[in-house]
């Protein structure tokens, strides 16, 4: 079970008083982390490292399971095992070589779905949790086009603009990559728990953290380091001035990404973060034409690194895998496609599909029977 390159990356993960920083000092003296592994103790602490870490790798040594960091390997690759996850370690050919460079790029990706899609030329479409209507609608619509002309959408299954990006590329056809912020035994949040089964069915869901990992809001800054770090650039479709897709603007910009923003009204909360990202020199975009034009002038990786060229990522779907409307009939559909990732008044639903309250109602309570739909306060939302 310990002999695997991947339980060998994974085991460097677990180790107490071994972050980041230690690892990129180590890897000035010695070409690769796992060399550490056979190592013995007077050579580890002449390395400087800490007793803790140097006890650490001789339990590894003696496959010692009364050790924490061994255990938790150990547990970790049945719980992988079990819940069909696979690790993609560091030095492994799937790994994606644009993560590969960004200063802190994790050791180890944990991935349920098509793993080849990590080569893909990815772009990150990120935005508030509480977006509009319009933001909403915005998020799918070029989630949808920038899928179609071939860029592999990826971003955080979050409430909001995220799902709403994911859902637009799967509704037309193609795959996407959520990258989450806890284990992927489970999916979170639980709104978007059918959204998630089908991002795996259809595409692919990462994390650095291992099954069992709750979510925690410290692991989301870090999650948001792979989405740009995937990505050739991250799309900001709306954002509060203190709005964490900010803090993944940065990010992006220190990895050396571009970044676009979609305006808004300048009296709209959730437009603010976007200004205030064109204002710092992010493009302003209102088409996908405006996203292609820049990516072509500007992509490239540091020299001897390859990424696959544009490339249609549209799958061929399984017999076994439906659309979520697929049993639904023309009038349950239309309300369906009318509701957003964030609660909307049936007065708002109303209008929007011309039915008359009752029959609206009556189609809500079907879709809410189906799984589709949950009331919310403030009205019906989409979780599916």
């Amino acid at each position: 079970m310990f002999s695997s390159p991947s339980a060998q990356w994974l085991f460097l993960t677990c180790l107490p008083k071994f972050g980041r920083a230690r690892r990129r000092a180590m890897l000035a003296t010695i070409p690769e982390l796992t060399d550490l592994l056979v190592k013995n103790s007077a050579t580890l602490r002449a390395h400087g490292l800490h007793a803790e870490t140097v006890a650490a790798i001789l339990a590894w040594q003696q496959q010692d399971e009364a050790n924490a960091s061994v255990n938790s390997v150990r547990q970790a690759l049945l719980d992988c095992e079990r819940h069909g996850i696979e690790i993609v370690s560091w030095q492994q050919p799937d790994y994606p070589e644009a993560l590969r460079h960004i200063h802190d790029a994790p050791l180890v990706l944990f991935a349920r779905g098509d793993v080849r899609l990590l080569s893909y030329e990815q772009i990150g479409i990120i935005g508030s949790r509480n977006a509009t209507p319009a933001g909403l609608d915005h998020a799918r619509r070029f989630a949808a086009e920038l899928s179609n002309r071939n860029l592999l959408v990826t971003s955080g299954l979050a409430l909001g603009v995220d799902g709403a990006a994911h859902a637009g590329a799967l509704d037309a056809g193609h795959a996407t990559i959520a990258v989450i912020g806890c284990g992927l035994d489970r999916i979170y949040p639980n709104q978007h728990r059918r959204l998630g089964e089908r991002v795996i069915e259809e595409g692919l869901m990462v994390s650095e953290y291992p099954p069992g990992t709750p979510a925690r809001a410290a692991h989301f800054p870090q999650r948001n380091r792979i989405i740009s770090g995937l990505s050739r650039g991250i799309l900001v479709v709306e954002a509060g001035l203190k709005s964490g897709s900010l803090i993944t603007a940065r990010m992006a910009l220190e990895q050396g990404r571009e970044v676009f923003a979609i305006p808004g009204s300048i009296h709209s909360p959730v437009a603010r973060g976007c200004h205030h990202l064109i204002k710092q020199g992010a493009r302003l975009v209102d088409t996908v034409d405006d996203v292609l034009e820049e990516l072509g002038a500007s992509w490239s990786l540091p020299s001897g690194c390859a990424v696959s060229a544009l490339a249609p990522v549209k799958r061929s779907r399984d017999s076994s895998v439906t659309s979520p409307t697929q049993a639904l009939d023309r009038r349950e559909i239309a309300v369906f496609e009318a509701l957003g990732y964030d609660p909307q008044s049936t007065d708002a639903l109303c209008s929007a599909t011309g039915l008359p309250a009752d029959q609206l109602v009556q189609s809500l309570l079907l879709l809410e029977l189906e799984g589709l739909v949950s009331s919310a306060p403030g009205g019906f939302q989409r979780i599916a």
